[in-house]
């Protein structure tokens, strides 16, 4: 069975107060629960803070962007080895916000894909489609096209160990969210993709949802047969609103 996994992706909050605040929450509140994994993804100068703080316990971490280069000349940007020097075992790539603001292409979302993996660091890949593209019934060719952008890069075999993330674009941080049966329609639809390439990994490949999860609606989506944990935004940014999700696990 594949095991919960629920991430915090704190985005561009945080001081040092709240990371101490949030992380010792945290921690005082996870009970090494075997169906779940839990981790959060800090600002990237939160990263040394939550290391420190986190470090020896159940907890994981990783950051929410990284460049796909290697160390040089790119002011202003992280590389994997970096991330990997304070222990972060993740990073999420294809983030739509990244997308959307930043000019993150299907095509360097790949590039930082396969930079992941080659310094084994696990890639929380995000895809989704925005609310038009959802009207006009593109939500799988949209999906589709952001992940065969990966598949050219690596193949199947890169999403070994990889993690999907489905985030309809138009559930994000607006308090509207997709029912859990919408949201088992498009994730059992992904899934089915990567069967047909390789059914041992789209077995064990962890899908999750990320749309305004909370703790009310949290245990009806994750029940859900091919949902596989969730993608936190604003109820990570709270202990006990996090710890809520977390405890709601009921496999």
């Amino acid at each position: 069975m594949r095991k919960i996994l629920v991430a915090g992706n704190w985005k561009m909050h945080g001081s040092k107060a709240m990371t101490e605040t949030l992380v010792t929450g945290i921690l005082a509140g996870i009970n090494n629960n075997d169906h779940v994994d839990i981790a959060v993804f800090p600002p990237s100068p939160y990263l040394a803070q939550v290391e420190s703080l986190a470090a020896g316990s159940s907890l994981n971490w990783g950051a929410q962007d990284v460049n796909p280069n290697t160390q040089g000349a790119h002011t202003g940007e992280i590389d994997c080895s970096m991330l990997r020097n304070f222990g972060c075992s993740m990073v999420l790539v294809g983030h739509s916000e990244r997308r959307a603001n930043y000019a993150d292409t299907d095509e360097l979302v790949a590039e930082k894909f396969a930079a992941a993996l080659a310094a084994y660091l696990v890639p929380v890949l995000c895809v989704g489609e925005s609310l038009q593209e959802r009207q006009e019934g593109r939500t799988m060719e949209v999906i589709n096209r952001q992940i065969d952008a990966v598949l050219d890069r690596t193949g199947v075999t890169g999403f070994t160990d990889a993690i999907l993330a489905y985030e309809p674009v138009w559930a994000i941080g607006t308090g509207q969210t997709a029912s859990p049966g919408q949201a088992q329609e498009i994730h059992a639809n992904i899934r089915t993709k990567f069967a047909v390439m390789n059914d041992t990994i789209s077995g064990q490949m962890r899908i999750l949802y990320g749309g305004s999860v909370n703790g009310s609606n949290a245990a009806e989506l994750f029940a859900q047969t091919d949902i596989d944990g969730g993608l936190i935004g604003g109820a990570s940014l709270k202990s006990e609103d996090f710890l809520a999700i977390y405890n709601a696990i009921q496999r």
